[in-house]
């Protein structure tokens, strides 16, 4: 922590044989309450929609609304959505979070050379736990004087991405020794990305095919869209891409956003609309997938394989079919992993020296990077 005497916090001790080249990967992803409990979706909540790249109104407006309405009835409500997805190992994004970071970490290790710098990654949510502050500090105490910031959002919202890099940004001035940083802002146009993704669709069409596959994507405000956020765009260019990888028409492929609340125009269509509207037009059985998530959540647990699917199925559709997110899939992991390789691959020359040199924090003099 800062002292009486110095605006920003002391340096951790770090072993004398620490590399000072090593590279720190962050992998960032939205986050999730401690437990499916009112108590702890009040906090999570409270984080959540306090934040203002979720909540783009003025303070004097909304904090009233968020304290008096919201946060004294909708705990209780997302509380009993939770319970239904949670599992023995907690929440399921937190819980596939994990499996993702050990299964870059592990690929990361098998591209290293014997004289390159050691990769080390770590898993910070932007709201709850583990934090980005804390995810932070493990990678500063193994020597990492160069860090990749990773969301795991494949298409760029300020909501989402910039949300993150607002946190990271607030932690790191706060350091005297500040990493050599670079960030992935998205990697929905990724080739490695949308081959897994094609890859999943198909082995789910392995039996059967769908009348039609929605590919739906977290919605966001329309006033976001207009005033330049690339997300919309983003996530049409991610189906656009994908059909040929699929080898289907792409009349048969539909696009749409869920997750709207609210009285503010959304962008559409809407996933919940449409689910109400397809039966209706002779289209009995629909497949699902979420390619804006990179790891199953309450967003697609709950509000796709089990809210969707009751509109589907009370307007006449036969049968919905949800296609999981990639999670931990091998070739989804090793997707991420390629765009981690490419991503810093000045970083990892053999024999590369590091800015600053070795040497052990706590000293009265030190190099800067």
């Amino acid at each position: 922590m800062a002292n009486a005497t110095s605006l920003y916090e002391p340096e951790p001790r770090v072993a004398a044989d620490a590399d000072r080249g090593a590279i720190g990967v962050l992998l960032a992803n939205v986050g999730t309450p401690a437990a499916p409990t009112p108590k702890a979706l009040r906090r999570y909540l409270r984080q959540f929609l306090s934040d203002t790249r979720i909540a783009e109104i003025p303070r004097w407006k909304w904090l009233p609304i968020l304290y008096l309405f919201v946060l004294t009835t909708r705990p209780q409500k997302v509380a009993k959505l939770y319970r239904q997805i949670w599992t023995d190992e907690g929440s399921p994004l937190l819980a596939i979070g994990k499996r993702q970071t050990e299964g870059i970490a592990a690929r990361l290790r098998q591209h290293q050379g014997e004289t390159a710098p050691p990769f080390h990654v770590a898993l910070g949510m932007r709201y709850g736990e583990p934090s980005i502050r804390n995810a932070l500090a493990e990678l500063r105490k193994k020597g990492c004087t160069r860090l990749l910031f990773f969301p795991l959002f494949p298409q760029y919202s300020a909501a989402t991405t910039a949300s993150t890099i607002d946190v990271l940004a607030r932690q790191l001035r706060r350091w005297r020794w500040v990493p050599e940083l670079r960030t992935i802002n998205s990697y929905h146009d990724d080739p490695g990305f949308l081959r897994a993704l094609a890859a999943s669709i198909r082995e789910t069409w392995a039996d059967t095919e769908p009348d039609r596959l929605v590919l739906s994507y977290h919605g966001v405000p329309k006033r976001y869209v207009d005033n330049g956020d690339p997300y919309q765009s983003q996530c049409l260019e991610t189906t656009r891409l994908l059909i040929p990888e699929l080898g289907i028409d792409e009349e048969r492929v539909i696009s749409t956003f869920q997750s709207q609340f609210g009285r503010e125009l959304w962008i559409g269509p809407k996933t919940d609309v449409l689910m109400r509207e397809l039966p209706a037009s002779g289209i009995r059985n629909v497949d699902v997938a979420c390619p804006g998530f990179s790891a199953d959540c309450i967003e697609t647990l709950e509000e796709i394989e089990v809210e969707n699917r009751e509109y589907f199925e009370e307007s006449g559709g036969q049968n919905l079919r949800y296609i999981p997110c990639l999670n931990d899939r091998s070739d989804h992991l090793d997707a991420l992993a390629d765009i981690i390789l490419r991503n810093t691959r000045e970083w990892q020359r053999p024999g590369a020296p590091p800015r600053s040199g070795a040497r052990e924090c706590g000293s009265s003099t030190q190099t800067q990077p």
